[in-house]
């Protein structure tokens, strides 16, 4: 039996990186899931199924209530209920870095925005559904970038240690539901967003991420999604409020 058979899921951000990755583990796991994304998920739905799995997409912008509560209703009308969220939507790839005075203020309000406003709006969505199905898992994606302090990101960084705080207030307030809240932190993982991120810096960036870590080499999607899987499933049901780092070694909570 998979580890996740019976489980509804939404992955936010799912239509390329590591939200299709979140995506494709939970349904080999079992789980139906609805792929989320401001940009149509066909890639990643037509994937899941055919490999056998259960999937539907819709497009969505998590900076929108409406468009928030349209996710959890889509997934409970599409597959019957709810039990897990993954909280992966972000600004992260086109972001402009700059010392931290010099930012722009447009992009510091859309960061916040998207990376901490979409994932609360997130959250408010789900509570009733997972609620109704007897209790839940809600994970937050946050990045070493919170606690290891990346220069030249503030807006990403002060966004991303507020989905801490958030999911550590959200899980004391959620224990007597039966919700779990959970975050990932990972290091910086090899996607089309972190090529982004970098540009021409990619290379250098990750032989310097590399060399910080205790395992020197760079993360990939499928390094994370056995965390996923593990905080989705029943195996970590009095897991709640913690910041999981997989991060190759480069930050001990």
């Amino acid at each position: 039996m998979a580890q996740l058979d019976g489980k509804v899921a939404i992955v936010t951000g799912a239509a390329r990186g590591l939200g299709r990755a979140y995506a494709e583990a939970l349904a080999a796991e079992g789980a139906a899931v609805l792929a989320c994304d401001i940009n149509d998920c066909d890639d990643t739905v037509a994937a899941i199924t055919d490999a056998g799995g259960r999937a539907a997409g819709l497009q969505a912008d998590v900076s929108s209530m409406q468009s928030c509560q349209a996710m959890a209703e889509q997934a409970v009308a599409e597959f019957g209920k709810l039990d897990i969220l993954v909280n992966n939507a972000a600004l992260y790839g086109g972001l402009k870095g700059a010392r931290f005075e010099q930012l722009e203020e447009a992009q510091w309000d859309a960061v916040m925005n998207i990376n901490v406003k979409g994932v609360w709006q997130c959250c408010k969505a789900v509570v009733e559904p997972m609620r109704a199905a007897g209790g839940g898992s809600i994970i937050n994606i946050s990045s070493l970038a919170a606690v290891y302090g990346l220069p030249y990101g503030l807006d990403y960084v002060a966004s991303k240690a507020a989905v801490i705080g958030m999911t550590r207030a959200m899980a004391r307030e959620l224990g007597a539901d039966r919700i779990r809240v959970n975050a990932v932190a990972p290091s910086a993982v090899m996607t089309e967003g972190t090529a982004d991120f970098f540009g021409e810096k990619l290379e250098k960036a990750k032989t310097v991420i590399a060399a910080g870590q205790v395992i020197q080499r760079n993360l990939e999607p499928e390094d994370l999604t056995g965390t996923i899987v593990y905080l989705a499933s029943d195996s970590s049901a009095l897991v709640t409020g913690q910041t999981h780092m997989v991060d190759g070694g480069s930050w001990f909570l």
